[in-house]
């Protein structure tokens, strides 16, 4: 996957997290995603594709980041995953990735709605032409991740 597209996300990631949760992220490591397990306990889904373009944007979050972000956001202390802190936790998902996906226009991308998923153990499937990529990031909160995997459309043969 080239860097050109993973980097509009980790951008959007970064804005996000300071505009509207007014904390800033640190980037720590960048690695091929080595497994189907996201990094942390809470993960935001959002696949994104076109006639030229197929990939998926996750975040993976770390409880306590959930709750943090999830605090800022609904202006009240949370200090439990409720269906509040999915909701949260779905629309930030949801901004990155539209944020992102507004950057790589010329592939005109279509987004699904943001699925969350909470709890340890379960696996995320990225298109199977995309390698992806996973950034890793620190925070005032705690950790979390982005993992993009993205890759162009393939004519079929003959077409």
């Amino acid at each position: 996957m080239k860097a050109e597209y993973i980097n509009p996300f980790i951008s959007a990631l970064s804005t996000t997290f300071s505009t509207m949760l007014n904390t800033e992220v640190r980037r720590c490591q960048v690695s091929l995603k080595a497994d189907e397990c996201p990094m942390h306990e809470i993960t935001g889904i959002i696949g994104l594709s076109s006639d030229k373009a197929v990939g998926t944007v996750v975040l993976s979050i770390s409880k306590a980041v959930a709750l943090k972000a999830a605090s800022a956001m609904l202006l009240t202390e949370v200090n439990e995953i409720t269906d509040d802190v999915v909701d949260a936790v779905g629309e930030l998902t949801n901004v990155i990735a539209g944020a992102g996906k507004a950057e790589l226009e010329e592939y005109h991308l279509s987004s699904s709605l943001p699925n969350v998923i909470t709890g340890r153990d379960h696996s995320i499937r990225f298109p199977s032409e995309a390698a992806p990529l996973c950034v890793q990031f620190e925070s005032d909160w705690g950790p979390l991740a982005l993992e993009v995997g993205f890759s162009l459309v393939t004519e079929p043969a003959g077409a």
